[in-house]
């Protein structure tokens, strides 16, 4: 099958919609066995009564890794946000009723969060190893729970149809604490819109009971984790001084 024009494109990925079906086209780059990994996690949350597209298949087309799944029909809330700030509050009330079923499953047969954060950790460039060492005995600290929590959560990755809003991109997720996974969602708003992360912190502590400061308590981690993601340097030096806060 020959993929005519790709609709999205990101680091990972380029995504086709062909014959009412999604392929996502992994870039050269990524191991072997990644989109097996992806897919594997889709299925799993899948499988937990979650709103996440089928997978229909994972195949190789002209050496290239390839997940397809079923088309869902609609725009992202994040795209609809864009066109309407006005409606921030009613869209983030939408996505954090969403999040907290996800973070509702209790869940297991999948990465734990700890072992991922940790590794993540020990491959950020721009900590020392003494605040790598500092950062992965806090991850071993933390009283957790084994709850499902998606990895990426934010706007862009729910997709809003008439009557359903779709979950995707699910190769983030792990199992542990839905206080890391609320404070990865503040930490990416933050990184454009203080306001809406502001917003959505306070709207999920009104609806789950949990305090700022219980999510907060993860910053450190969560920020030196993704030290070890492909961001620019503005978003390191953002980055790095949130995680030299704990320290001082």
């Amino acid at each position: 099958m020959k993929l005519e024009r790709p609709i999205a494109a990101g680091n990972t990925a380029e995504i086709y919609c062909q014959d009412k079906m999604i392929f996502k086209v992994f870039k050269d780059h990524l191991p072997d066995g990644e989109a097996i990994y992806e897919a594997e996690k889709q299925k799993y949350a899948y499988s937990c009564g979650l709103p996440v597209p089928r997978v229909i298949d994972v195949t190789n087309m002209d050496g290239k890794q390839v997940i397809i799944m079923e088309y869902v029909r609609g725009r992202t809330i994040g795209e609809l946000l864009l066109e309407d700030f006005a409606q921030a509050e009613y869209f983030l009330r939408i996505s954090v009723d969403i999040q907290r079923k996800i973070h509702a499953v209790n869940a297991d047969g999948m990465e734990p969060m700890s072992e991922k954060l940790r590794r993540q950790i020990e491959a950020a460039a721009y900590l020392d190893d003494s605040k790598k060492g500092v950062l992965i005995e806090k991850i071993a600290a933390m009283n957790v729970e084994n709850r499902l929590c998606h990895g990426d959560f934010h706007l862009h990755n729910l997709i809003m149809s008439q009557h359903d809003i779709t979950i995707i991109d699910w190769v983030d997720a792990s199992i542990g604490d839905i206080r890391a996974d609320v404070y990865r969602t503040y930490l990416l708003y933050t990184q454009h819109a203080t306001e809406l992360a502001d917003m959505y912190v306070r709207l999920y502590c009104e609806k789950s009971g949990l305090t700022k400061d219980e999510i907060f308590d993860w910053a450190p981690i969560i920020a030196g984790a993704r030290l070890a993601e492909n961001v620019g340097i503005e978003e390191q030096e953002r980055l790095l001084r949130i995680v030299n806060a704990f320290f001082s």
